[in-house]
């Protein structure tokens, strides 16, 4: 079989490829693999500094001291708000990577983070409305939608053998923004600097991602919108059950990285410098095992990475409902930290499911060779999007259930059991899901066959 062409070729005004099969694997060691390496590479730097916007008030409130004439509860209802549109603004994008072309989407996804940096910067000053703070973190938001955009666009270019790995090191790449953005926060501190100086560090930043894009990234002629591949995706109960798990993985790795910092300077009384200087661990962690959540959910099955990470989930919780009404900093720090790293390996292990779970369907459905992967493709791109942007509600929820219970009892630890509940939850819906039965079993469509091939999700 003759590898299609991978020369790109001018059209609506930028770099188009016109041919793309990763799945011939010819095509792919000749051209297909350092193609699609480069464009991960620049679009893991865009999706990075998204991310590091969007959670920019996670770091921007340690700033606000008592001359700001904010509470807690308005504080975690700003970082709640950022969490909100990040989430929200996750389905437009997905589509931006068709409509446009995802090296056109992802110049056009970072320039967009310039207003709400230079918005903050106009505005960041004690004597500021509550509303004007809160319409800039709303702004900010935007930053979550370039990590839909982003893995969209990068499950275009890798064949289903890689996907684990690469939308893994995509997201992984993309979730380091979070504590990287803590970390300049914590040098900015530290050296007795304000919050401008801070969002004059990314201003250039944002820059300098949109023009590497322009130069370094390509579009996929193929990757068109399909309409009827979204409505599949809406109305398939997969697309929800994946929406309920990714809440509980990247839900709460967002959720928390938001918060983590406020917690520990309303609970336990810490100052800003303190907070800094072990805000940034966590995320830093779980953003790192990323990538190792989707490798090893290509070699195990990413249905029994998750299910065991659920475990962990659960205990690391509980550990910290005990220190937590224990008041115990050191314990709490130390199970918080370990929750995170288990949330970013579950990220990775519930992504590589998204599209193990369509080719399944495929394969059970009696396609082959192509046809299922072209199957599996459009459900996994469509569904992508939505699973990521309610994923990302969780980060409102936990939010929004941190602010009810310092508001109700003074303290997180109401916040950690109804978290606890939830993993609880999750775990139960992977092991009946994805471990107990069959493929077979999961629609009257398949079972109608006996002739046609059956998978069992377990392998995902």
């Amino acid at each position: 079989m003759t590898a299609p062409s991978s020369s790109t070729a001018p059209r609506k005004g930028g770099r188009w490829i016109e041919q793309w099969d990763p799945e011939d694997e010819a095509f792919w060691k000749e051209t297909g693999e350092r193609v699609a390496h480069r464009n991960l590479f620049f679009s893991v730097l865009s999706e990075h500094i998204g991310f590091s916007i969007w959670t920019l008030w996670s770091v921007m409130v340690l700033f606000m001291g008592p001359e700001y004439g904010l509470t807690p509860a308005d504080k975690f209802f700003i970082i709640s708000m950022a969490t909100l549109v990040g989430a929200v603004v996750r389905v437009p994008y997905t589509f931006a990577v068709a409509r446009f072309g995802g090296r056109n989407w992802t110049i056009i996804a970072a320039s967009m983070l310039l207003v709400p940096t230079i918005a903050a910067f106009v505005v960041m000053e004690p004597g500021t409305s509550f509303g004007t703070f809160l319409a800039c973190a709303m702004l900010a938001g935007v930053g979550g939608g370039n990590f839909a955009s982003s893995m969209t666009n990068i499950n275009s270019f890798f064949p289903l053998r890689r996907k684990g790995w690469a939308l893994g090191l995509n997201a992984g790449g993309g979730n380091i923004g979070v504590p990287v953005v803590q970390l300049i926060g914590l040098a900015v501190i530290g050296a007795g600097g304000g919050p401008r100086l801070l969002l004059g560090i990314y201003i250039p930043l944002i820059v300098v991602a949109a023009v590497l894009g322009a130069l370094h990234m390509d579009n996929i002629a193929s990757v068109k919108n399909d309409t009827g591949a979204a409505r599949e995706a809406v109305r398939d109960p997969h697309t929800w059950i994946m929406s309920l798990l990714y809440i509980g993985t990247f839900g709460s790795f967002i959720g928390y990285s938001f918060a983590f910092g406020l917690v520990l300077q309303t609970q336990f009384g810490r100052t800003p410098l303190e907070s800094a200087y072990v805000t940034f661990v966590g995320p830093l962690l779980g953003s790192l095992i990323r990538p190792v959540g989707g490798w090893l959910a290509d070699k195990y099955g990413g249905a029994r990475i998750t299910l065991g990470n659920f475990v962990g989930m659960g205990a690391a919780t509980a550990v910290i409902v005990v220190a937590s009404m224990r008041e115990s900093l050191a314990l709490f720090t130390a199970a918080f930290i370990v929750l995170f790293v288990l949330t970013g390996l579950g990220n990775g292990s519930t992504y590589k499911m998204i599209p193990g779970i369509f080719q399944a369907k495929a394969t059970a459905l009696g396609l082959t060779g192509e046809e299922a992967a072209s199957y599996g493709r459009r459900l996994s791109g469509a569904s992508m999007g939505l699973i990521g942007a309610v994923g990302a509600v969780g980060g409102l929820g936990i939010n929004l259930a941190f602010r009810q219970s310092f508001l109700s009892v003074g303290s997180g630890t109401g916040a950690f059991v109804a978290f606890l509940a939830f993993y609880a939850v999750c775990f139960l819906v992977t092991w009946a899901v994805y471990l107990r039965r069959p493929a077979a079993a999961e629609s009257p469509a398949t079972a109608s066959s006996e002739a046609k091939p059956q998978l069992s999700y377990a392998e995902v």
